[in-house]
């Protein structure tokens, strides 16, 4: 994979995925127990979220101003709502199958070349788990 710099520095640094959600504890408890992320609260800020964290991932939950979460398939007719590179992708299928997540695709190689799981959230929303190979 070829990294674009401007010159010697790396411009871009780090992503973190914002996720609207109707009750951001809901969520942030689903997120602890199931998928193994530390939460922060920060619901006492001038505009209210909860951070997630897990490795080198972050993700920030906000309230949303509907009952429901709208995720990409339902709106655009596909699409995950997050991807997240990880390595063992087995291994996190076996965490969270044991948890009780709902695995909507089981691990399997894709037809863009990547290595893969997705689960759906608690409110919804598919998140694949994977990396090119």
């Amino acid at each position: 994979m070829k990294i674009f710099m401007r010159g010697e520095q790396r411009m871009l640094q780090q992503s973190h995925a914002v996720l609207p959600s109707p009750n951001v504890e809901r969520t942030a408890d689903y997120y602890a127990n199931v998928l193994g992320f530390k939460v922060e609260k920060y619901l006492h800020s001038k505009e209210a979220h909860i951070c997630l964290y897990r490795d080198n991932t972050e993700i920030i939950l906000t309230k949303a101003n509907t009952l429901k979460v709208f995720p990409n398939r339902a709106l655009y007719g596909y699409g995950y709502d997050l991807y997240i590179i990880a390595d063992t992708q087995e291994d996190l299928q076996k965490e969270f199958l044991s948890k009780g997540a709902k695995i909507v695709r089981t691990l399997q190689e894709t037809d863009y070349n990547n290595k893969e799981f997705v689960l759906e959230d608690i409110d919804g929303r598919w998140i694949g788990f994977g990396k090119k190979q």
